[in-house]
């Protein structure tokens, strides 16, 4: 089995080239490799080839993959769904799963590819959904907890009854006994994962720890021995190894209470897999696609795909009525969830070397992928703007929500009482008066430095969705930011500039994705000399956009505050106010 690394060398070029211009184009990079691989692989250009050294990379990266993927996802965000959360998973499996089993079966198909397919319709994308949800700025909504519930759930039941599929189709019957041993195989699997993942590893972890064992390099490798054991575990069960990989980023995340490393470990898990390994399966992927199915079978082509598309809307919406939460909230989480990606190719892969589809229906799938995700962004917009115009755009009350500002004088306490209206703020401040001054309007506000993590676990920064950095101090602003990001993971972030020349800290906060506050840097100490000096009740008011733009020119007004509806924000830019929007500033 020899490796030859010029081809090698072109297919991670092919990958990161197709990945690069998806992502511009607003799509996830997993497109553009599969993309990539069809285009110069044996379908079209013929210019990149397989062999059995790149399958065994790509399977490797899989594993990894699936690894990542399981140490990004909370366990106990399944528990946090909601009834409508659940409901909207299952509708928008089973009805798809319907859909997809029955369609194989008209066009004279397999029971097992039926239900091969119905499960790929049922799929929705976890990496996909993360990535267009955080660029429409809606991580906090309802909308967005839903839809991530929902992906879980049926990531994992695909999972699962994709190695219930692979076992049958390995067994070659439907021997009882030989189901029911499969059954117990399964079982024993996952106890013996539960007991390793939340008794035995942390444990373990924590006596390497204390005897120093624990460093960079040492728990990479412990993590990738970890994943390829557990990969083996699923394996020896009947299960494929992709699921035991998922499992152990489960188990791993929650072994390594230190959330810092757990971070960081993710991280790394996640440069090997995605920058390096797992492209290799998806430009190889798409070098098993066959245009003839346009030919041949067209009809089943566009059949799956637009009832993979009508059955994960309708379902979901039809079964998140009963959370009464309405038929147009549940058609936009729909929509939301209609993008498949990743899991369903890689699953599609496996089972084409499996035998149990053929090299038409896994193009179908990939073809069916390919589609529906490239409708999310679009749907999901148009979904998320027609809420917002009804207002029914309902922003999560679980999880974080809570709001930190760092700094405490003058300008700080007014924009802490302007938000204060919807969501719980506590201030953090070194100065004794400030934090004096704050608790005396009614603020909560803690005496301490932010630097200092007790204060920001005091401040309940786990639970806090927003945090403003807010002192004079530009690097120390930068700093607060980036150890919430880092450490903490508050997802939204406004860093204060004071002075034009420390832009050069854009580069950081673009890193951590924090906004600039007040649009440009802002001199504060003036501003809170100011509101001292002709109180607040005489700067305060409430600009339309004009009057802001205009304000932001001539230095002489500081917009705080949007408001909209019953909901509080804090002011960015002027890109992102809406017809409607009240912007409470501070006006000379």
């Amino acid at each position: 089995m020899e490796l030859n690394l010029l081809n090698l060398f072109l297919v991670l070029l092919a990958a990161w080239l197709g990945g690069q211009v998806a992502n511009r184009l607003g799509y996830p990079s997993v497109l553009g490799e599969i993309l990539a691989g069809i285009l110069l692989g044996p379908p079209l250009l013929g210019l990149l080839y397989g062999s059995e050294a790149l399958s065994v990379l790509a399977e490797l990266g899989i594993l990894l993959m699936m690894l990542y993927i399981g140490m990004e996802i909370d366990p106990r965000e399944l528990g946090k769904a909601s009834k409508g959360g659940i409901l909207a998973a299952l509708g928008g499996f089973i009805v798809p799963f319907i859909l997809g089993y029955w369609i194989v079966m008209v066009f004279g198909g397999t029971a097992v590819a039926g239900v091969f397919v119905g499960m790929a319709m049922g799929v929705t994308s976890l990496a996909t959904k993360s990535r267009i949800l955080l660029d429409l700025k809606i991580l906090d909504t309802r909308l967005s907890h839903v839809m991530m519930a929902g992906a879980l759930i049926t990531d994992t039941l695909s999972l699962i009854i994709f190695a219930g599929i692979l076992s049958f189709a390995t067994m070659g019957s439907l021997d009882v006994a030989g189901i029911g041993l499969i059954g117990l195989k399964v079982g024993l699997f996952f106890a013996l994962s539960w007991v390793l993942g939340l008794k035995v590893f942390p444990l373990l972890y924590k006596w390497l720890k204390q005897r120093g064992l624990t460093n960079r390099t040492f728990n990479a490798t412990l993590i990738l021995l970890i994943a390829l054991g557990f990969a083996e575990l699923a394996h020896l069960a009947g299960l494929h190894g992709i699921l035991g990989a998922f499992i152990a980023g489960l188990c791993l995340r929650e072994a390594i209470a230190e959330k810092k490393l757990s971070h960081d470990l993710t991280g790394l898990v996640k440069d090997v897999s995605l920058g390096f390994l797992a492209p290799i399966f998806f430009v190889t992927a798409g070098f098993q696609v066959s245009f003839t199915v346009f030919q041949t079978d067209l009809a089943l082509l566009l059949s799956a795909i637009v009832l993979a598309t009508v059955g994960k809307v309708l379902g979901t919406a039809l079964f998140y009525l009963p959370s009464g939460h309405g038929w147009r909230e549940g058609i936009a989480i729909g929509a939301g969830m209609n993008g498949r990606g990743a899991v369903e190719i890689v699953i599609a892969g496996i089972g084409l070397q499996a035998g149990i589809i053929s090299q038409e229906i896994f193009s179908i799938l990939v073809f069916m992928a390919i589609s529906t995700t490239a409708t999310v962004p679009i749907f999901l917009k148009w979904g998320v703007e027609w809420l917002e115009r009804r207002g029914e755009l309902v922003r999560s009350s679980t999880g974080k929500e809570g709001i930190i500002i760092v700094g405490a004088g003058p300008v700080a306490r007014l924009l802490a009482q302007e938000l204060s209206g919807s969501k719980p703020v506590t201030l953090i401040d070194r100065n004794h008066s400030n934090v004096n001054k704050a608790l005396a309007l009614g603020l909560n506000a803690i005496q301490g430095d932010a630097l200092d993590n007790d204060v920001l676990v005091a401040a309940q920064i786990d639970k806090s969705a927003t945090l403003i950095a807010l002192t004079p101090n530009a690097e120390v602003n930068v700093l607060i930011a980036k150890r919430a990001h880092d450490e903490h993971f508050v997802p939204q972030l406004h860093v204060l500039l004071s002075k034009e020349g420390e832009y050069g800290l854009g580069k950081i906060l673009e890193q951590i994705k924090a906004h600039p506050l007040f649009v440009k840097p802002t001199d504060l100490v003036t501003w809170d000399e100011t509101v001292n000096r002709l109180q607040a009740d005489k700067l305060l008011r409430e600009l339309d956009f004009q009057e802001i733009e205009e304000g932001l020119e001539a230095q002489n007004c500081l917009p705080l505050v949007v408001k909209r509806g019953k909901e509080h924000y804090v002011f960015t830019t002027l890109a992102e106010l809406k017809p409607g929007d009240r912007v409470m500033s501070l006006a000379l």
